[in-house]
């Protein structure tokens, strides 16, 4: 039986990149395909269509039926992946991953997805969410002589699938999954078999699809925005504690053995996911101007026009002005073209870091009374020179709108979040915010808004970055990492 051949990747560690906004940042993506002679292909244009999920390194692993291989850099998808890298990734069969990292630093090391040779053959994962116990396992592991490569979460998966006495890849993954608690969307591969999972809260996204040219060609990704660029249908989300095993038998179903309430994360649909997808069976981008028009309900203002803070922001202050009848104009543009480092200059420049991203058209603004519509406030940092901004270009007054409610509290959910205490709305009321980014007023929607927009059952979301209300019970473990990011 041939091994794990992993190539070089010939990449050096990247800093992690300089942060121009004031935003949560995405978690990871995943994007399987089974049954395909372009996999690689295939999975790489996937994997480019999940970008938006993470930035700092991305990775694919492949399988001909006998052995997996492997190619990892740190680095945006179309930079790690070049023709003769795709070139040297052979088989029907592959599992990629774009990631952001949440648990584990910046480093190739901490790259996905991970591929091992272990007694049974062949393996490799990748994951998009949080583990909250896993240093609990790991310790646990560590004790027993596992040895860890990295320090990402996922590898503990890795070790417990290694470790279990089961037969089957899906009743290993079943006892892995077993000992640990957390958020996660999961693709594992072996040689001739994917498989998917769901953690049984559904926090994170994961959807299924097929090739409408190769009936027996299944694609799976946390987005489907990632089959529309493949020419792949869209088929269901993959239910919560839901096992998808799909192998040279066809495809199956089965579920993890424990039970728990829907709780899909609700930041998702507000900021996260792009916004021509659909999760849940609802569009991403209606959400975005339902709540943007639920806003302008609790938070009317008159005012000449209304511009969003792009591109997250577009869709809710299009709900906004139709709402209440404004003026919608593009009146801040972005520059997509801002690399992951920057070197600023020595003479300090105005708003240095936010122009990099954003510039004004005074055209737009110059005289109005304006409308700034964001869909969330982290730091308040960015808010504060934006606002600054408008006025500079000439604004009457700058009203600031966040179509969702004050984020108060990290996730430990998949989400690269700041501790606590940076947060500003954890320590600081709405108006102090207010007086803060120097808005003439400012107004978030409600907890209540953002669920009635969403739609569905209201206690079908995790919201614990606006509520504190957090999915998972934690345990001494979860409390002292809690302690160590400040809550």
């Amino acid at each position: 039986m041939r091994r794990l051949t992993l190539l070089d990747p010939h990449a050096q560690t990247n800093r992690r990149p300089i942060a121009y906004d004031d935003h949560f940042h995405d978690e990871c993506g995943v994007f399987g395909i089974f049954g395909h002679a372009e996999a690689a292909n295939l999975t790489y244009l996937g994997l480019h269509a999940l970008q938006h999920r993470g930035q700092e390194s991305a990775g694919i692993v492949t399988s001909d039926g006998e052995g997996l291989y492997a190619h990892r850099a740190m680095g945006l998808v179309q930079d790690v992946f070049t023709e003769d890298a795709i070139g040297k990734l052979p088989g029907r069969v592959a599992i990629g991953h774009v990631r952001y990292s949440t648990a584990g630093g910046s480093h190739l090391k901490n790259a996905q997805p991970f591929a091992v040779d272990y007694a049974r053959g062949s393996l490799a994962v990748c994951h998009n969410g949080n583990l909250t116990n896993a240093d609990e396992v790991r310790e646990t592991l560590e004790a027993r002589g596992s040895i860890f490569q990295s320090s990402s979460d996922t590898e503990v998966l890795v070790h417990l699938v290694a470790m279990s006495k089961e037969v089957a890849i899906e009743d290993r993954i079943v006892d892995a999954l077993s000992h640990v608690k957390g958020a996660y969307s999961l693709l594992f591969l072996t040689e001739d078999t994917i498989v998917a999972v769901r953690d049984p809260r559904g926090i994170r996204p994961l959807c299924l699809g097929i090739l409408p040219g190769n009936r027996d060609a299944h694609v799976l990704a946390s987005e489907p925005t990632s089959f529309d660029l493949i020419g792949a249908e869209y088929v269901r989300d993959v239910e919560p504690g839901e096992i998808i095993v799909i192998d040279s038998a066809g495809i199956r179903s089965i579920r993890i053995p424990e039970t728990a309430e829907r709780q899909a994360c609700i930041f998702e649909y507000v900021y996260f996911a792009r916004p021509d997808s659909a999760l849940g069976g609802s569009s991403v981008y209606e959400v975005r101007k339902r709540l943007g028009e639920t806003l302008a309900k609790e938070h009317a203002i008159d005012a000449d026009v209304v511009i969003p803070v792009p591109d997250s922001g577009v869709p809710s202050a299009i709900g906004y002005a139709r709402a209440l009848g404004i003026p919608f104009e593009m009146g801040l543009i972005r520059s997509h073209y801002v690399g992951r480092t920057f070197i600023e200059p020595q003479q300090s420049i105005r708003h240095f870091g936010v122009r990099l991203k954003l510039n004004p058209v005074e055209t737009a603004i110059k005289g109005r009374r304006v409308v700034v519509v964001d869909d969330s406030i982290v730091r308040g940092t960015t808010s504060r020179k934006i606002v600054k901004m408008v006025r500079d270009a000439g604004a009457r007054e700058v009203h600031l709108r966040i179509s969702s409610p004050p984020t108060q509290w990290p996730c430990y959910y998949g989400i690269d979040t700041p501790t606590r205490r940076e947060l500003i709305a954890s320590s600081h009321t709405i108006e102090e915010i207010g007086r803060y980014v120097t808005a003439d007023t400012i107004g978030y929607l409600s907890l209540e808004g953002m669920l009635a927009a969403a739609g569905g059952d209201p206690n079908s979301y995790c919201h614990a970055c606006f509520s504190g209300k957090y999915a998972i019970p934690f345990t001494p473990s979860n409390k002292r990492q809690m302690r160590l990011v400040g809550v």
